[in-house]
C-alpha cells in the first residue's frame, strides 16, 4: 500500500473511457484492459503498441544519431590508438556507476590506457569539481570523459582547457544557456529532434560505447568480443535507467526489457555477485528488483562510503573479489537502512510537532545536526510520500567549508530547481532538476531560507496540489479479470516512471467473506470482495486497521493491482489493494 494512502485520503484520478481502446484490442488480439492501459500511456497506434508489447533490440536508436557522438568517437579513437591516459569521470549514483562501468570496460577491451574517477558524495559533492580536474591533470590524464554529469560545468571545462586537458562530456541533465567548452558534448537534449530526450546517463554512455565498438569493428557487425560485451552491457544500462527513474517508454522500454531478461544469465561476475548478495539467484528479475533490491546495494557505496567500490564491483573479473565487495556493500546497505529509519522517525515527529503537515502549509524544511548527508535524499522522498509536500532535509552540522548540506525532493507539478533558485540568495550553492535537488547553506541562514521557500511554495501551490493523487487506469467490473487478461497485463512491463504498474478500481463492492488480519503484528489484511459479477481475494499491506471499517460498511470502493497467485500448483487471480474508500 502506498505510504501516502496511510497518511491522508487519496484523490482518485480516472481517465475518460477512450474509443481507441476497443479497435486496438481487436487489432492486437489483446484484452481490453491491456488496450486501455496502452492508450493511457499515450500508445494508441497498433504498430507502436505491438513494438511496446514485443520489444526487440533492433528497435534501439542507432548511436550515430546521438547529438555530439561523432566528435567524441573521433577523439577517443585517437586517444586509444596513441595510448593516451583516459579517465572516465562519473556521478556517484547508480546511473553514474553503471555508465562509468560500461565505458571503462569497453575502452579496456579496445586496449586503451584508462582509469575511472568517482567523486566522494559528501567531501566533493555532485559534478565535475575543480580540485578533481587539477589532480587528474597532474596525474597525467590527457582526455577526461564525464558520465552523468558535466553539462553545467562551465568553470571546470575552462580549467581543463587551461591545464591542457581535453574534455568529452556525456550527460542527460538539463543544459543551461551557456554550455561548457569541450571537445564534444554528448547529450540527447542538444538536438530536439533526437527521439529519446529522456535518456538516462547510463544510456548515453551505452550509446558512446556502442559507437566506439562500431568504429573499431572491421565489418558491418561488431567483432565477437565487442558484441558479447555490448549485449551484457544492456543489463548495466537497464539498472542505471530504472534506478534514475527516467520514462520507461520508447527506447528506454526496449533497452530495459532486454537488459532485465539478460540479467539472470549475466556474464559479468560483478552482476552475478550483486544478484546473489540480494538473494535473487534463480528468480525472475523485474524493475522492482532493480529499484528496491539491486540499486540500493550499489547506492550504499556512495551514501555510506565511496562509490568507487561499486564501480570496482561492476567491472570486477575475479569471482572471489566480486563476492567480497557485494557482501560488504550489502552490509553497508543494512547500515544505510538503519540510519534512514532513525532519521525518518525523528523527521516525522518534527513535522507533526511543528504543524508542518497542517492543510495551510505547502512545504517542509527540516534541519538537525548529525544527520547523515548520504541518506537525506531518501528520507526526503519518504517524507514526500507521507505528507505530499516538497521537502528539504538539511544536515545542520557545517562541513569544512562552513556550510551545511541538504537534499530536496518534490511533488509532481512543482519545479524544485525554480523554487530553490528563487531563494538562492540564502544558499552557498545548489543544483538539480524539477523533482530532486541538492544545496549547501550556512547554518544561520536556514530559518530565513525555510521561510522564503514556504512563501514561494504557498504562491505556486494550491490546497488541491498537496493532496496525493492516485492514478487509476480504469473503473471496471471484476468479471474482466480472467487469468488470461491478468497474465497479458505483465506484457506491459517493465514498469516504472511513465509506465507505472496498472491500477484498476471497482466501486460498490461488498465483502464476500470476513476480513482477516495477518502478518507478525497483524498489520496486513486479507479479504474477499464481490460486485455480483465475480469474487476476488485481496491482500492489503498495512491495511490491518481497516478491518473494523470494512465490517461496518455495506459498500466500499477498492483500487488495486491485479496479479496471478500461484499456490500449490493452482493459478488464481488475486488483487493487491492499493486504496480503500468508503462511501
Amino acid at each position: 500500500m502506498l505510504l501516502s494512502a496511510r497518511m491522508q485520503k487519496n484523490l482518485w484520478v480516472v481517465p475518460a473511457a477512450d474509443a481507441r481502446a476497443a479497435p486496438l484490442a481487436q487489432a492486437l488480439k489483446i484484452s481490453p484492459l491491456v488496450a486501455q492501459v496502452l492508450v493511457n500511456r499515450g500508445i494508441a497506434d497498433a504498430q507502436a503498441a505491438n513494438v511496446f508489447l514485443r520489444p526487440k533490440l533492433t528497435e534501439l536508436i542507432r548511436p550515430d544519431r546521438m547529438p555530439g557522438i561523432g566528435p567524441a568517437v573521433e577523439r577517443l579513437k585517437r586517444a586509444v590508438e596513441s595510448k593516451e591516459k583516459i579517465t572516465v569521470y562519473g556521478d556517484y549514483d547508480v546511473d553514474g556507476i553503471t555508465g562509468v562501468s560500461i565505458l571503462w570496460q569497453l575502452l579496456t577491451l579496445l586496449g586503451a590506457t584508462v582509469d575511472y574517477y568517482i567523486p566522494h558524495r559528501i567531501d566533493e559533492g555532485y559534478g565535475l569539481n575543480l580540485d578533481a580536474v587539477r589532480s587528474l591533470a597532474e596525474a597525467g590524464t590527457s582526455l577526461l570523459v564525464t558520465v552523468d554529469c558535466g553539462i553545467t560545468a562551465v568553470r571546470a571545462a575552462e580549467l581543463a582547457q587551461e591545464l591542457g586537458l581535453d574534455l568529452v562530456i556525456t550527460d542527460h541533465h538539463r543544459p543551461e544557456e551557456v554550455l561548457p567548452d569541450a571537445v564534444a558534448l554528448v547529450h540527447p537534449a542538444l538536438d530536439e529532434s533526437y527521439p529519446n530526450q529522456e535518456s538516462a546517463g547510463a544510456m548515453v554512455a551505452y550509446k558512446l560505447a556502442w559507437a566506439l565498438a562500431d568504429e573499431f569493428s572491421r565489418g558491418p557487425r561488431l567483432e565477437p568480443k565487442l558484441r558479447e560485451f555490448m549485449l551484457n552491457a544492456t543489463s548495466l544500462a537497464a539498472i542505471g535507467t530504472v534506478a534514475d527513474v527516467v520514462d520507461l517508454r520508447g527506447e528506454n522500454h526496449v533497452l530495459t526489457s532486454f537488459g532485465l531478461a539478460a540479467l539472470p544469465e549475466a556474464q559479468l561476475c560483478g552482476l552475478r555477485a550483486l544478484i546473489a548478495s540480494a538473494g535473487l539467484e534463480g528468480k525472475g528479475l523485474d524493475s522492482y528488483a532493480i529499484g528496491f533490491k539491486l540499486a540500493p546495494i550499489l547506492n550504499a557505496a556512495g551514501r555510506m562510503g565511496h562509490a568507487r567500490l561499486a564501480v570496482e564491483l561492476m567491472t570486477c573479473t575475479s569471482e572471489l573479489r566480486a563476492r567480497q565487495i557485494a557482501e560488504y556493500l550489502k552490509d553497508q546497505n543494512t547500515q544505510r537502512q538503519q540510519c534512514e529509519r532513525k532519521i525518518l522517525k525523528t523527521a516525522c515527529q518534527m513535522v507533526v510537532e511543528r504543524g508542518l503537515n497542517h492543510p495551510d502549509r505547502r512545504s517542509i524544511v527540516l534541519a538537525a545536526e548529525g544527520w547523515h548527508t548520504g541518506v537525506l535524499g531518501i528520507v526526503a522522498s519518504r517524507i514526500v510520500d507521507r505528507f505530499f509536500r516538497p521537502t528539504i532535509m538539511i544536515n545542520a552540522s557545517p562541513g569544512e567549508s562552513g556550510a551545511a548540506q541538504g537534499s530536496a525532493r518534490s511533488i509532481p507539478g512543482f519545479c524544485l530547481l525554480s523554487a530553490i533558485k528563487a531563494c538562492g540568495g540564502h544558499l552557498a550553492s545548489f543544483g538539480g532538476h524539477e523533482m530532486a535537488a541538492g544545496l549547501t547553506i550556512v547554518p544561520d541562514r536556514i530559518d530565513d531560507f525555510a521561510a522564503d521557500f514556504e512563501a514561494y511554495a504557498a504562491e505556486h501551490l494550491k490546497a488541491d496540489d498537496v493532496v496525493a493523487h492516485l492514478n487509476i487506469d480504469a473503473i471496471t467490473p471484476l468479471r474482466q479479470f480472467t487469468r488470461e487478461s491478468v497474465a497479458q497485463l505483465e506484457m506491459l512491463g517493465p514498469f516504472g516512471e511513465g509506465n507505472p504498474k496498472p491500477i484498476f478500481a471497482t466501486k460498490g463492492l461488498r465483502l464476500a467473506a470476513p476480513p482477516r488480519r495477518v502478518g507478525a503484528k497483524g498489520d496486513h489484511l486479507q479479504f474477499a470482495i464481490t460486485d455480483n459479477t465475480a469474487t476476488v481475494r485481496c491482500v492489503g499491506f498495512r491495511m490491518g486497521p481497516l478491518e473494523k471499517k470494512l465490517l461496518e460498511s455495506e459498500y466500499f470502493n477498492v483500487a488495486y493491482e491485479a496479479q496471478i497467485n500461484t499456490y500449490n500448483g493452482n493459478r488464481n487471480v488475486e488483487f493487491v489493494a492499493i486504496d480503500v474508500q468508503f462511501e
